[in-house]
């Protein structure tokens, strides 16, 4: 092993301890908390979630023991069932992220129709397609020999002789559909979740100058500090946005691009940008739970009554100004994410 080797087999150790910590976090919040248990988007977020465990756990390690031992690290058969997870895996979750993109449209954009809108049923109907798309893709590369172990990613995933059509129309097809559309759906639906969260903040902001005017007697301090909570709430919801489809597009799209120019016969991807564009991939799994729920405050109250639980500590009493509790201002962002 080199240098960049072992820098990549002990970011891969890294990061899978870390998705697992994340995303078992998640869990644990969606578990113990019965307000998090009745949110539609809650659905969701533990499929997102399993799916990340499930890639923390065996394919971050068996791309890690490639990377180590230079060759395929198990027998066929074990790779050709890791292969077959890693496309289920991999499609379920892009399409996750889509589905919580449609969820948040939904809340921002018809807030007093939300829960007619999208109930369990629809939510387990997304689900059940995401299943069943992931599902059927991985069973085809099964069922036609296209898992293989792949030494330019140091992992068992698909991988076909040069010049089979067949391949190609699947690689084309698959890439489409769990990476090309869950990113338009990403991009629409958060760019009408934008356009109106700017149109609250733009009446908010009209109400903050109009309470100034007629307050004649306040601080300049007091003035400052609204300002300057107007300028930051204007960009709060566009920094969460570009969160979350800058991190698809980041993690996701070197590997697709890869994966679509290898079908070109005379394109041999080098090993250093395999793994590359493997690790960033496996990032994602890290990033989403970070992304999507353990900075917002509901999933930090569970964690920090955990911990106190451990602690043995006594909690402190919640403030009646607990940013938890929705108000006027804040109600987009908390839509949002």
């Amino acid at each position: 092993m080199n240098a960049a080797e072992v820098a990549c087999a002990a970011y891969l150790a890294a990061l899978s301890a870390l998705s697992l910590a994340s995303n078992l976090s998640v869990l644990l919040c969606f578990a113990r908390s019965a307000d998090i248990r009745r949110q539609v988007a809650g659905v969701f977020t533990v499929n997102l979630s399993v799916s990340n465990v499930l890639t923390a756990a065996l394919h971050m390690p068996a791309t890690a023991a490639g990377v180590a031992r230079r060759r395929q690290p198990f027998g066929e058969r074990p790779c050709r069932a890791v292969g077959f997870l890693e496309i289920f895996l991999t499609a379920n979750a892009t399409l996750s992220a889509a589905a919580l993109s449609v969820d948040r449209w939904v809340a921002v954009v018809f807030p007093l129709s939300y829960s007619s809108r999208m109930r369990r049923r629809d939510a387990a109907a997304m689900l059940c397609y995401a299943w069943l798309h992931s599902f059927t893709f991985s069973l085809a590369a099964l069922l036609f020999s296209w898992l293989r172990y792949s030494d330019a990613y140091a992992s068992c995933t698909l991988r076909a002789a040069s010049g089979d059509s067949r391949f190609a129309a699947f690689t084309l097809l698959f890439h489409a559909s769990s990476f090309a559309l869950p990113l338009l759906t990403l991009c629409v639906a958060y760019l009408k979740v934008l356009r109106v969260a700017r149109f609250h903040c733009k009446r908010i902001d009209v109400i903050t100058v109009q309470t100034l005017v007629l307050l004649v007697d306040v601080h300049p301090s007091v003035k400052r500090r609204c300002l300057a909570e107007q300028k930051r709430r204007k960009q709060r919801a566009a920094k969460k946005i570009s969160i979350f489809i800058g991190s698809f597009i980041i993690c996701f799209a070197p590997l697709v691009f890869t994966r679509l120019a290898e079908l070109l016969p005379f394109v041999d991807v080098d090993r250093r940008w395999g793994l590359v564009s493997k690790c960033l991939t496996y990032s994602k799994a890290a990033c989403d739970p970070f992304a999507y729920c353990l900075t917002r405050q509901q999933y930090k109250k569970v964690l920090a009554d955990v911990a106190d639980r451990l602690l043995r500590r006594k909690p402190y009493p919640s403030s009646g100004h607990d940013s938890s509790v929705g108000t006027e201002n804040d109600f987009c962002l908390q839509r949002i994410g």
